[in-house]
């Protein structure tokens, strides 16, 4: 009986059920309290907030709309998603946020599920602390935008994939992962597109030919997984055809082909890119990375290579968006399921010398942002006064960030140091700071997000709002976030933005000429009808030397916001 209670104290925290669920505990409700803790901030998490709102009200779940404007450029699963949250919970920002957290808490399950089976638990657990505490998952779990919903739909390809292929799985088991596979695919193509199946399938390709395993082919349940496949995707696709026989065209051949081939976006980027994102976002396990990459290139004597695969799966990713003439930050989240798992088999079969690497490499991070956060506010004193007021309060939340990177990185180096279960505690302590540090960035951007979306403006421009026919002008700028809190659309001036495509089926929605918005709102005055306009201040400017009368109820350096003064 004596020896029980000797064994508990040398037993590994990584395979302790309290610890792992006091972890799982308060990773969950830090994770779900951010979720509505911050403003919806544009474009992305104003316009899929917005094409939810619209969608739930109009009833009409095929044909997406923007503004009241066709807006073909992704499928519907985002919106889809957004609307029944709406629907279930009401308007508001965890709403607009929950099938992204959700998408994220997906990822973060799947390799735990995975790397438990296809290496070993303490792989799994590893994986998901890992992935969990990943500067760009764990924020991008919280941002409503497509990439974190297509990286969740695209962990769940990856992972049904290594479970379905590994060695000695069951027939059932083999087929079961592999439908999991099949409509991970369908789910990301009703994400974000072709690439919802494309890079699997061409990943695919590249470990077959690099590996000869030539029968995995036929271990794939292709009859099954593609009926599951279009019995997914088709449906809206034939139904958006033929309710808008401009649909296909635009999608397949302008948002697929051009978007890759070509900047008709205007979103470029060097070939280098990525590189300093992926550093970023791997926080806290930069000193790991490349370690984890290597060891997806040893063989074992197992006919299938998981290593193989996860690795050819996360560089591939990274160089199709790196060559595509279209990047944004977001692209590359799908690899990040990948690296977890491999910087999880590195440390689980490394010593304790790259945790040590990591661990002092969040030290460097840490004395690196206490000594310049000062210099990036020195930068920001040839800004507006409210945008340096701002970054003055934002380093204050910087500077928290940075002594937890220090003391995170040293008590994991400390820990990483001892013999026993120092290693393991090290991991812990490294994840924990990983994920609190991200979440205090993102908790303490939130006066910008208000700033940057404009809803300190809404209660004066609700207070014009005396209708529900009440117009909203939007003179020279579309706001992506104020159509949703004040559960309006706007009524586009001189600038089509995104919508450029929509306006060309629907030219009656907007005004493309500025002239044609003064008389609308010389004859709103003569009427005495109340409207508002949000502008740009050289829109105003010009407004006010033609003499137009405008009555100023809010204004920032981004924007300024009249009303319909009283007519004479």
């Amino acid at each position: 009986m004596s020896q029980t209670p000797l064994k508990s104290l040398h037993k590994s925290p990584l395979e302790s059920p309290r610890t792992l669920w006091a972890l799982a505990i308060g990773f969950l409700i830090i994770w779900f309290y951010m979720l509505g803790a911050r403003t919806l901030v544009p474009t992305d998490e104003g316009r899929y907030a917005e094409m939810g709102r619209e969608m739930l009200a109009s009833g009409d779940w095929i044909t997406l709309r923007l503004n009241g404007i066709k807006y073909f450029e992704k499928p519907p699963l985002q919106n889809w998603m957004n609307a029944i949250s709406f629907a279930l919970f009401g308007l508001g920002d965890w709403q607009a946020r929950l099938w992204t957290g959700l998408c994220g808490l997906i990822g973060v399950a799947a390799v735990w599920f995975t790397g438990k089976r296809v290496y070993s638990p303490r792989v799994g657990v590893i994986a998901a602390l890992v992935l969990g505490s990943s500067f760009y998952w764990a924020g991008m779990g919280h941002v409503n935008s497509l990439d974190m919903g297509l990286s969740g739909m695209m962990a769940l390809t990856m992972c049904g994939l290594l479970l379905g292929q590994r060695d000695g799985v069951s027939v059932t088991e083999q087929r079961n992962a592999m439908l999991i596979c099949w409509v991970g695919m369908a789910l990301a193509t009703m994400s974000k597109g072709l690439i919802g199946f494309v890079l699997p399938g061409t990943v695919l390709i590249l470990y077959t030919l690099i590996a000869r395993d030539w029968r995995l082919w036929t271990r794939l349940h292709f009859g099954k997984g593609l009926l599951l496949f279009f019995a997914i995707t088709a449906p809206w696709f034939i139904l958006i055809a033929l309710k808008n026989p401009e649909h296909p065209h635009f999608f397949f051949i302008h948002e697929h082909f051009e978007r890759f081939t070509s900047g008709v976006h205007k979103r470029g980027g060097a070939w280098h890119y990525f590189f300093p994102l992926l550093a970023l976002g791997i926080i806290p396990w930069l000193g790991v990375l490349v370690q984890g990459l290597l060891s997806g290139m040893k063989k074992t004597p197992a006919r299938f290579q998981p290593g193989l695969m996860l690795l050819i799966w996360a560089v591939f990713f990274f160089f199709f968006f790196s060559i595509s003439g279209s990047k944004l930050p977001g692209y590359i989240l799908p690899i990040f399921p990948a690296l977890a798992m491999l910087i999880a088999v590195q440390l689980e079969q490394s010593g304790s010398r790259s945790l040590q690497v990591a661990a002092i490499l969040m030290v460097l991070l840490g004395l690196g942002g206490l000594l310049g956060v000062g210099k990036a506010i020195d930068i920001s004193k040839n800004k507006p006064a409210l945008e340096q007021a701002l970054s003055a309060a934002y380093a204050n939340w910087l500077y928290v960030v940075a002594a937890l990177a220090l003391l995170g990185g040293a008590v994991s180096w400390l820990l990483a140091r001892k013999p026993g279960n120092g290693k393991d505690w090290a991991i812990i302590v490294l994840a924990t700071s990983g994920y609190l540090l991200s979440q205090i960035a993102f908790l303490g951007h939130e006066p910008w997000g208000r700033y940057i979306a404009g809803s300190t403006h809404i209660p004066a421009i609700q207070k014009e709002l005396v209708s529900a026919t009440t117009p909203i002008y939007a003179v020279g700028r579309y706001e992506q976030a104020l159509p949703f809190y004040l559960q309006r659309t706007v009524i586009l001036v001189e600038f089509p933005d995104e919508m450029q495509f929509g306006l060309q089926q629907q030219p009656e929605l907007w005004i493309p000429k500025r002239e044609d918005f003064v008389a609308k709102w010389q004859a709103h005055q003569l009427a005495g009808e109340h409207a508002v306009a949000i502008m740009r201040d050289d829109v105003y400017d010009d407004l006010k030397k033609t003499g137009l009368e405008m009555r100023i109820i809010g204004q920032d350096p981004k924007r300024i916001i009249v009303a319909v003064p009283a007519a004479r």
